[in-house]
């Protein structure tokens, strides 16, 4: 008797995804890359210049232009170019008045390095929950938990359950899209806690007009290899305080009092300064941002076409009042498919569409399980259905 034959174990929401990637994609002929940079400007003439001079660390020319023009794009009063994201983020929660012992309120839903930063100061990372449309802090649910585990005492907000004081939240604008920066800024205003964004992934990103970055006291851009712009590594704080603005260029600058010859070193700093080799493929890469752009967004509208005819799967779109750089396209599987998310980053990767989940939630990573954390159930249900895209300009053309 012959045997049945045997049965596609693939589930067929996966096949409705590979089918809607490759409408918007074509046929790979190899991988297709999460996020590649793109060099067709200035990049070879001005990194060639820095050579010919000589200026390759971090003093020259370069370094002070990317910052103007940094503040020119995202209008911020100051700017100041780091050697990385991270760094960017440890020395925007130095100024925001953080300090070992204090706990530091940010999303599970984020990448590592927003936590490490917390950590490095000895401080103690708080977790909180994200909400489905943005992907960011959800403000109502923060307020919520506060009121459940905190107080205002003086002029401090503290921990009832650890005696911690809670002195930032940080806010991550995730794959690009902003969060509702205006509730978040009102729950950290009604608390007393020093908002900070966390705007590796949202140069170009607007909220209500504005550039991502200008509504918390400081702000924190990466520059690494996979974003929207490249310095190689390399990142940027932006602040609308000029006093905050000084104090972060000094503490990067390894805090050294201005001389002609002496080092004098007027308390701990820090050796952040992106070097002038990065700043100048930064600046060449920065005149380019508008047009990548462009045409990631026409990326990004070719995707929402294709998966609005695919029943269980939601395409992240930028929120009301907001203009996303979509840095990483997005689809968010419904509940109903989460055992399917496997498969499906299988079948894309099978087909060599780059594909990825969300990063491991904070609260999953052993260094970080103790830590004091709200609900964060949406969170955990988002790790189980998002899923990254490629998403590189060229993707458009």
């Amino acid at each position: 008797m012959a045997s049945a034959a045997p049965t596609d174990p693939t589930p067929a929401i996966a096949q409705d995804v590979l089918g809607a990637v490759r409408q918007v994609l074509g046929t790979p002929n190899g991988m297709i890359p999460l996020h590649e940079p793109e060099f067709a400007g200035n990049e070879w003439a001005y990194v060639k210049e820095c050579i010919d001079t000589g200026w390759v660390s971090s003093v020259g020319s370069y370094v002070n232009r990317i910052e103007g023009d940094l503040a020119d794009f995202t209008g911020a009063s100051h700017a100041v170019a780091t050697a990385n994201g991270t760094a960017a983020l440890h020395i925007c929660l130095l100024l925001a008045g953080v300090e070992p012992g204090d706990e530091v309120l940010l999303p599970t839903l984020t990448f590592i390095a927003t936590a490490n930063a917390v950590s490095y100061i000895g401080a103690t990372p708080h977790f909180v929950d994200s909400e489905t449309r943005t992907l960011g802090v959800d403000a109502e649910r923060l307020d919520a938990h506060l009121r459940e585990v905190a107080e205002i005492s003086g002029d401090r907000c503290v921990n009832r359950r650890t005696g911690a004081t809670i002195r930032a939240l940080v806010v991550m604008h995730a794959f690009g899209h902003p969060c509702d920066l205006d509730a978040l800024a009102e729950v950290a205003a009604r608390w007393k806690i020093v908002l900070v964004e966390d705007a590796a992934e949202s140069l170009g990103s607007y909220y209500k007009g504005r550039h991502t970055g200008n509504v918390g006291r400081i702000a924190a851009l990466s520059f690494n290899g996979n974003k929207v712009m490249t310095t190689g590594g390399g990142g940027a704080i932006l602040t609308n305080d000029p006093e905050l603005g000084r104090h972060a260029k000094h503490l990067t600058t390894t805090a050294r009092v201005p001389h002609r010859w002496n080092f004098i070193h007027d308390e701990v700093g820090y050796n952040y300064r992106l070097p002038n080799l990065n700043a100048a493929l930064g600046c060449a890469q920065l005149e380019r941002v508008p047009g990548m752009i462009e045409r990631k967004r026409k990326l990004a509208d070719r995707y929402a076409a294709a998966f609005a005819e695919v029943p269980g799967v939601r395409f992240l779109v930028e929120p009301a009042q907001c203009v996303s750089n979509y840095w990483l396209n997005t689809i968010v599987l419904d509940a109903a498919q989460a055992d399917a998310h496997e498969a499906v980053l299988g079948v894309l990767n099978d087909a060599d569409y780059m594909s990825r989940p969300l990063w491991t939630l904070m609260h999953r990573l052993p260094m970080y399980a103790a830590c004091p954390r709200a609900d964060v159930s949406v969170a955990e249900g988002l790790a189980a259905a998002v899923i990254n895209l490629p998403s590189s300009p060229k993707l458009a053309d």
